[in-house]
């Protein structure tokens, strides 16, 4: 029986830091007021908002080349990528390709997964797939964004512009028919997009137009169609209720309770958030992983920033079981359930 394994896991993260208080310098906010509502003290940004070099792929290129260390291989063993971001490198094409060159792995392919917060763990799934298939042997899975390029660090856009960070994670799943090897218990993927325009950016786009409008009226082009807009109550009130569902969901599938649980890691959208989840489904502190204090919300990079950092502190042995799960912008929701 062929096994979906984690062989390799890496991260990478821009060394500049950017506190809440060096927030407050460009908009009215504190503190204090960040922390109590999202749990975030700081969050990286690349050192230039407009640098051309320290892209997204950039960042999905350091943690690659972390991931392969860590399996003990090269990229010419690397037979897919399956690249998430919602800030890719070009309007089109997507950032994978870039990847697959910065990389130099031959003409393989290079899916891009645009489903945001959920677009690891939907990313997971479909190399899941590939490899139970017998169609890929190992495939590169990687959620990189760059945030602070496209944020309005005004008292207008605060409420989302505190919350995002820029960095990547990958994970290199291969192929294994070793009995002792981990393996990729279920998977879930949900959506519910009659919700599309409580969490989005709607410029640009075919629904609110580019082209004809940049150029013939940009003038009606307002800020709140170029940035990131959310109804954080309403996010937080379906978030809470879809990750229990999606929790369950994958434990079920493989014959699993809540007690076998080794590790959480949840999409690091909001602290309160997953403080919420850990609560109602009785988890221990040592049995979650939260690092959005220090890295704020990435996006469809934060589950591999976190698996990484958690493999990386003992705190995920091999044998243990793990659950990655997600909600994001779509509404899309789902859970990854495997041995490590």
């Amino acid at each position: 029986m062929i096994k979906s394994t984690i062989k390799g896991v890496g991260h990478y993260v821009p060394e500049n830091i950017v506190t809440n208080d060096d927030l407050s310098k460009l908009m009215t906010t504190n503190d204090e007021w960040i922390t109590e509502r999202t749990g975030i003290k700081e969050r990286r940004h690349r050192k230039n908002r407009n640098d051309a070099e320290e892209t997204t792929a950039f960042l999905a290129l350091k943690a690659s080349e972390k991931a392969l260390q860590n399996a003990g291989m090269t990229a010419q063993d690397i037979d897919y990528i399956v690249f998430a971001t919602l800030s890719p490198d070009y309007y089109f094409p997507g950032s994978g390709v870039v990847l697959q060159d910065m990389l130099g792995c031959g003409t393989i392919g290079a899916l891009d997964v645009r489903n945001q917060c959920s677009g690891f763990v939907y990313s997971m799934s479909v190399a899941h797939a590939f490899i139970k298939s017998g169609i890929y042997k190992n495939i590169l899975v990687v959620g990189a964004e760059i945030h602070s390029f496209g944020l309005d660090f005004s008292d207008e856009g605060r409420g989302v512009s505190v919350i995002f960070g820029d960095g990547a994670g990958a994970v290199i799943l291969s192929a294994s028919e070793d009995e002792n090897a981990g393996d990729i218990l279920s998977v879930n993927m949900h959506s519910e997009g009659k919700y599309a325009e409580e969490l989005c950016t709607l410029f640009p786009g075919t629904k609110y137009g580019w082209s004809d409008r940049m150029r013939l009226e940009p003038e009606s082009i307002t800020s709140r169609e170029v940035y990131p807009i959310m109804n954080g109550n309403f996010v937080f009130k379906h978030a809470v209720t879809r990750f229990p569902e999606t929790i369950t969901e994958a434990l079920e599938k493989a014959g699993k309770t809540i007690e076998d649980l080794d590790m959480f890691i949840p999409h690091q959208a909001n602290l309160r958030i997953a403080q919420f989840v850990q609560q109602k489904m009785g988890l221990p502190d040592h049995k979650i992983f939260n690092n959005i204090q220090k890295y704020g919300n990435t996006t469809a990079a934060s589950i591999p920033i976190a698996l990484s950092e958690a493999i990386e502190q003992n705190k995920i042995k091999r044998g243990n079981l793990v659950c990655l799960s997600a909600f994001g912008s779509g509404f899309t929701w789902g859970s990854v359930l495997f041995q490590y």
